[in-house]
């Protein structure tokens, strides 16, 4: 009987052993699947959110599809973020830098301009020689001639040559000349001119001397002297003789030179549009007792490019523009 209660005991502790066994066994294959399933959800979350969070940030800061590229090299790099702040930082200064240069190359500009204007002022381009007051600088771009100022006697340009422009007649000669950089521009002059369908003719450039000798005497036995000095320069002191001077007209008018070009189309395209191209109207309405001759629409002066645009805006005769006491260095 003893033993038989004794073989109870040991089968009853072996089957709560097995069991009680078997109960950590499968605790412990639990705790093993619940940490790993924690793990596959945790860790998408963790990888997820952070890209989620800043790739969006990259295309709503670009705004466009075609700066993608950049900011694909920027996460590359891992500077995304303090690249873009960069480039915004950048813009934003980029601006004030923009306007400092504006003002920066406006002023000096101007006072190029000015400079240019006091090198050629009337008081320090003359001299007296004998009973005449004579151009110290006859081969300047920025030359003035005109009743009170003589170019040197025997004076001609050395670099005149032929614009590749319609003029008004067929048959060579000399005042089919301009120098060279003049009829440069004269060339972009009338080509521009064509593009906006504008038809001019140059009608007479250079003059030597011993032909406004010719001009002027026609004119006073036409005219009267009286009234040819209002309208043709002395011998000497004429513009056509520096070879930056030519007439221009159109068929619109029969290629005449009168006061009548300034009131068509083309005479109100040319004062428009020649300092574009470095030229002036030399002989301004209202302006003859300044100049000392009468309104001339069709006479074009070369002064250069940087200085043109500036005497037609300040609607100043040669003359006025070029006297210090205009000049503000």
């Amino acid at each position: 009987m003893t033993t038989s209660i004794t073989k109870k005991r040991r089968w009853t502790m072996v089957l709560f052993t097995i069991m009680l066994f078997s109960a950590f066994a499968l605790a412990g294959c639990g705790n093993g699947e619940d940490p790993q399933e924690d793990q596959t959800q945790t860790t998408p979350d963790g990888a997820e959110n952070p890209s989620q969070e800043e790739t969006p940030d990259a295309s709503e800061d670009d705004n466009t599809g075609e700066d993608a590229p950049a900011d694909n090299d920027a996460n590359e790099n891992g500077e995304a973020p303090n690249g873009d702040q960069d480039n915004k930082d950048d813009d934003a200064e980029e601006p004030s830098e923009g306007a400092g240069e504006d003002d920066s190359t406006g002023s000096a500009e101007e006072d190029s301009i000015m400079a240019l204007r006091a090198a050629s002022s009337l008081q320090s381009t003359v001299e007296v020689i004998g009973d005449k007051n004579v151009v110290t600088n006859p081969d300047a771009i920025t030359v003035i001639v005109n009743k009170e100022r003589s170019l040197p006697d025997g004076y001609e340009p050395t670099d005149l040559v032929e614009p590749d422009v319609r003029f008004s007649f067929d048959e060579p000669h000399e005042k089919r000349h301009l120098r060279k950089e003049a009829a440069d521009a004269l060339e972009e002059l009338f080509a521009a001119a064509e593009a906006d369908n504008i038809e001019l003719r140059a009608v007479s450039g250079y003059r030597s001397y011993d032909r406004q000798v010719a001009v002027f005497n026609s004119s006073v036995e036409r005219n009267g002297e009286e009234y040819a000095l209002r309208v043709s320069a002395q011998p000497g002191k004429s513009e056509h003789q520096t070879g930056l001077s030519i007439d221009v007209s159109s068929p619109s008018v029969g290629n005449v030179l009168e006061e009548i070009l300034g009131d068509t189309e083309e005479g109100k395209w040319l004062a428009e549009h020649a300092p574009e191209f470095g030229f002036i109207i030399r002989y301004l309405e209202g302006r003859e007792e300044t100049t000392g001759y009468v309104y001339e629409p069709w006479h074009i002066r070369y002064v250069g490019k940087e200085l043109a645009p500036d005497i037609a805006a300040s609607g100043l005769t040669l003359e006025e523009y070029f006297d210090e006491a205009n000049i503000k260095l």
